[in-house]
């Protein structure tokens, strides 16, 4: 699966591949790889990611055009 938000997002809050890979705490390779689909992403990263940029994981994935996370998405919540 190739996420193609991946790229804009990192662009959208200006950070090179170097400076997000050094927060993520990864190789720049393997980043890349995601980037350009060439690897499947694991869905932590894909986690941290949404949190990072702030934006929902439907959205990274390609599945919602809204950018913002859920708000009280909790289905285990109590009411």
């Amino acid at each position: 699966m190739h996420y193609h938000r991946l790229r804009d997002l990192r662009e959208d809050h200006d950070m090179t591949q170097d400076e997000l890979v050094a927060r993520l705490g990864m190789h720049k390779t393997t980043y890349t790889n995601y980037e350009q689909g060439k690897r499947e992403i694991p869905f932590c990263l894909v986690i941290r990611l949404a949190e990072l940029y702030n934006v929902s994981l439907d959205y990274i994935a390609g599945l919602s055009n809204t950018p913002a996370p859920l708000r009280n998405s909790n289905i285990y919540s109590k009411k």
